[in-house]
């Protein structure tokens, strides 16, 4: 049974299920988290993943010693390659993934074809026998991976066709786009102004970050 310790270890890499040291206990609770067979914190590995390699954290070989068996190793094969399918599926660039991309090489895997195709049909795959919904994988690395207005920032700068405040005024009020803007260029918000952000303004930010519904825009605009 997971420790109350691991728990914590588990919010240090960005999954928070309760609140860490760093490198140093990183690949131990990764290794953990592969070994313990649980669903839930499967679906937050991508989010675990990419926050130990942009920290420069994450240590293979030091994971592959913790796991030991061949089956271990292999779970964390997968898992790597489901996480870097994700990242794929919803352009995620950062560039210490990128690196760690080309590193690890997942695109000559039949293994990452499958994740790939999968997630982008929105279906349900199979990781060691256990059934994992992409919808639930992309929606927790939405949820838990990064500020959300970095996101938004993401989402327009690859529609760099139109002009940000122009695109911004068609979907928020001008209340609510003077509040998006403060946040991004880190102002600090009033008790009242973060409370109606959270309410009200990052729930239409996640609907836009969506890559079914960017896709969904693209097609509909095509």
């Amino acid at each position: 049974m997971a420790t109350k310790d691991f728990y914590e270890r588990l919010s240090m890499l960005g999954f928070p299920i309760l609140e860490g040291d760093s490198q140093q206990t990183t690949n131990a609770t990764l290794a953990e988290v592969i070994k313990s067979k649980d669903i839930r914190l499967w679906e937050g590995f991508p989010v675990m993943l990419a926050n130990s390699i942009e920290k420069q954290w994450f240590n293979y070989k030091e994971i592959e010693k913790y796991l030991g068996a061949m089956e271990g190793v292999s779970r964390l094969d997968s898992l790597i390659a489901m996480s870097l399918a994700l990242y794929d599926v919803i352009n995620l660039r950062v560039p210490q993934i990128d690196r760690f991309r080309e590193q690890f090489g997942p695109e000559k895997t039949q293994e990452f074809d499958y994740f790939i195709q999968r997630l982008r049909n929105n279906e349900n795959f199979v990781l060691f026998g256990q059934t994992m919904s992409s919808e639930r994988v992309k929606t927790v690395f939405i949820n838990y991976y990064g500020e959300t207005e970095t996101r938004l920032n993401n989402l327009f700068s690859e529609k760099k066709q139109y002009d940000l405040q122009y695109s911004l005024s068609q979907i928020f009020s001008p209340r609510q786009k003077e509040l998006i803007m403060k946040k991004l260029s880190g102002e600090k918000l009033t008790k009242t102004e973060r409370e109606y952000f959270s309410r009200v303004i990052k729930k239409k930010i996640l609907a836009l970050a969506n890559p079914e519904l960017h896709a969904l825009s693209q097609k509909l605009l095509s």
